[in-house]
C-alpha cells in the first residue's frame, strides 16, 4: 500500500494492562501495552491464538474495560467514562467485524446495513440510500433484497463489512474477518476492506493469520509478554 500523509492518530493505547483471575493466580494478558493507529491506516494484528488478540480489540473498542492504562478515540480519553457514554461511542465511532458475519437472517442485505443508521436516529430514507451506497461499493448492487442465507460466505462478509461502517466510524476493529472464508474469496474480500479504508480515512485494526493479506497492510503488530511490538 502507498505512503500515508501525516495524520493524527484515531486510535491509541496507552499502557493498557488486563488481567484475569486463574484459580489462586492471575493471568496477565496486557502488561502496559502502547498502540496507536492513524487515521486512514491499516494495521494487521499477526499473534498466536491465546496470546490477547481478541482481548486487545475488545479493550480498544470499548466492550471491554482495561485493569489499568488509557484508550483515546480519536484523542479523547475513555477510561474514566460511564457505560452509556462508551455504548455512545461504539455506536457512532468504532465498527467491528467478526470471522462470524452475525448478520440477521430475517432481514435483507439492505435492511442490515441500514439498522444501525436507525439506531443511532437517522430517517429511514437516509438510511436506505447510504445502505445501497456502501453495499453498491462493496459489488453488492444486485443482492441488496436478499436475505443473509441467499448470499454466499463471501458476499455476507462485505455486509457484513458495510454494517460496520454504516455509521462512518473513526475506528474499524476486526477479528478474523476473512478466517472462514477459502483463499480467494478472502482476497476479495479484503480488497474490498482496503477500498473502504482508503476511501473513508479510517483506522483498521485487523487480527488475522493470514500473512499474505497482513502483509498488504500499512503495519504489522505481534503481542510478546503483554506488549504490542512492530514487525518487520
Amino acid at each position: 500500500m502507498g505512503s500515508l500523509p501525516v495524520s493524527s492518530a484515531a486510535l491509541r493505547l496507552q499502557g493498557v494492562e488486563r488481567r484475569y483471575p486463574q484459580g489462586d493466580a492471575t493471568l496477565d494478558i496486557l502488561r502496559g501495552a502502547d498502540f496507536e493507529v492513524l487515521e486512514g491506516q491499516s494495521v494487521a494484528l499477526v499473534a498466536p491464538s491465546g496470546t490477547g488478540k481478541s482481548t486487545l480489540l475488545h479493550i480498544a473498542g470499548l466492550l471491554e474495560h482495561q485493569d489499568a492504562g488509557e484508550v483515546f478515540i480519536a484523542g479523547k480519553p475513555t477510561a474514566g467514562l460511564g457505560d452509556a457514554e462508551r455504548t455512545r461511542i461504539r455506536r457512532t465511532d468504532v465498527g467491528f467485524v467478526y470471522q462470524f458475519h452475525h448478520l440477521l437472517p430475517e432481514f435483507s442485505a439492505l435492511e442490515n446495513v441500514m439498522l444501525p443508521q436507525m439506531i443511532r436516529g437517522l430517517h429511514k430514507r437516509e438510511a436506505a440510500k447510504r445502505a445501497t451506497e456502501l453495499l453498491s461499493y462493496l459489488g453488492l448492487a444486485k443482492r441488496l433484497d436478499h436475505r443473509p442465507g441467499e448470499l454466499s460466505g463471501g458476499e455476507q462478509q462485505r455486509v457484513a463489512i458495510a454494517r460496520a461502517v454504516a455509521n462512518a466510524p473513526r475506528v474499524l476493529l476486526a477479528d478474523e474477518p476473512t478466517g472462514n472464508l477459502d483463499p480467494h474469496t478472502a482476497d476479495h474480500v479484503f480488497g474490498a476492506l482496503s477500498q473502504l479504508v482508503e476511501a473513508t480515512g479510517l483506522a483498521a485494526v485487523i487480527a488475522t493469520h493470514n500473512l499474505d493479506l497482513a502483509y498488504r497492510m500499512h503495519r504489522r503488530v505481534t503481542l510478546q509478554g503483554g506488549h504490542v511490538i512492530e514487525l518487520e
